[in-house]
């Protein structure tokens, strides 16, 4: 969801395990060389949601962290590929929690209908974000740190009993 935390825990978590970061919202917003809200002004969130697609399907990257955007999960093609050679994580926040961080949620360029406010968002979402989620964190009451300590932690026995 917008306000999880996402990037700025990706960034730590790059740093953490020694791995280069991938954001791609920074990816469609430089290709597209406009910004997400500008996308889903002029084509729509449909079309923002087709772009994020196409370049989560173009990513060939191995030893990274990639934040995507949070309507990664409404393909389950770009899903599928993440997940062939990655683990996908899920940091799942509570709604009060994500109201309390996004200010700019009508100007934040998300892939949502123009009637949806962010309850329904949260609701349609929980499921797919819990479906293709290989680990869940539930960071309401943690910081960036121990966020990223978990992730680590997580991945490593995921990977031992692989």
């Amino acid at each position: 969801m917008p306000g999880a935390g996402k990037s700025t825990v990706g960034v730590l978590l790059a740093k953490q395990a020694s791995l280069h970061f991938v954001d791609t919202d920074l990816l469609i917003q430089t290709g597209q060389k406009r910004t997400l809200q500008d996308i889903v002004d002029t084509d729509g969130y449909e079309i923002l949601r087709q772009i994020e697609e196409n370049v989560l399907l173009g990513l060939t990257v191995h030893n990274c962290v990639i934040a995507t955007g949070g309507s990664a999960v409404y393909s389950d093609r770009a899903m599928t590929h993440l997940k062939s050679d990655g683990i996908a994580v899920f940091l799942n926040v509570d709604r009060p929690v994500l109201e309390s961080r996004i200010h700019d949620y009508s100007t934040r360029g998300l892939a949502k209908r123009p009637d949806q406010d962010l309850g329904d968002l949260f609701q349609e979402r929980s499921a797919l974000y819990a479906k293709y989620a290989d680990i869940t964190i539930n960071n309401v009451n943690l910081t960036q740190e121990e966020v990223c300590t978990q992730i680590i932690d997580l991945t490593r026995e995921l990977l031992i009993r692989a």
